[in-house]
């Protein structure tokens, strides 16, 4: 989670470009994104914020799902080359198992 979050400050415009459009300020959400990620992941390490963490993460992934969304109807993928779009399509079950992930730490 904190590579992931890191990756919204080093390669932010591939970021940006999957923000659906309806949605404002799609600079300040991925720097908002990026920042809940590493927050969470480090979360995750401390025992003490670790539910807490684990609660904000699957926040997170229920907050960025339309992103995905957003990826798949429109072919947009990370980098110059366009991804399949099975894969694409295949990354929003994957959205379910990181919740499903997230949650586990909950408990």
């Amino acid at each position: 989670m904190i590579a992931a979050g890191a990756m919204h400050f080093i390669a932010p415009k591939a970021y940006i470009r999957i923000v659906p459009r309806w949605l404002p300020r799609p600079d300040l959400i991925v720097v908002v994104s990026g920042i809940c990620e590493v927050l969470g992941g480090a979360g995750l390490l401390v025992p003490l914020t670790r539910r807490w963490a684990a609660w904000g993460l699957v926040a997170l992934f229920v907050a960025i799902f339309p992103a995905n969304v957003n990826m798949a109807v429109n072919h947009i993928g990370f980098g110059r080359k366009p991804w399949p779009a099975w894969v694409l399509w295949g990354r929003l079950p994957l959205q379910a198992v990181l919740v499903a992930w997230a949650a586990w730490f909950t408990r």
